[in-house]
């Protein structure tokens, strides 16, 4: 019973001590944006006010597929949000007045 006990809880301690799933890259725009369009020939793609001072961005690739979403604030830092693979760009459908989708 003790054997069990002990086992569960260094098994749950040695979880908690790995690296935290939060961590972002941040960098100066600028740097995020040369790498971006270099190393992954990704090009903006959407972007949008988040709120008064930071601004979503979507960089993607036609040619790769590979996307990365970013946060970029006013004091010219850029942290990746999300990065992947196999991103496909949606036309908007056009809806007639007063009908969804």
């Amino acid at each position: 019973m003790y054997k069990r006990i002990i086992t569960a809880g260094l098994l749950f301690g040695m979880a908690c001590t790995g690296p935290p799933a939060h961590a972002m890259t941040c960098m100066p725009r600028a740097e995020l944006v040369s790498k971006l369009t270099t190393a992954y020939t990704e090009t903006l793609t959407a972007r949008g006010l988040q709120n008064a001072r930071s601004i979503v961005e979507i960089w993607a690739s036609a040619e790769t597929g590979s996307y990365t979403i970013l946060v970029s604030r006013a004091d010219g830092i850029s942290c990746v949000l999300s990065a992947g693979t196999h991103w496909l760009a949606e036309t908007p459908v056009a809806t007639k007045k007063g009908v969804a989708g």
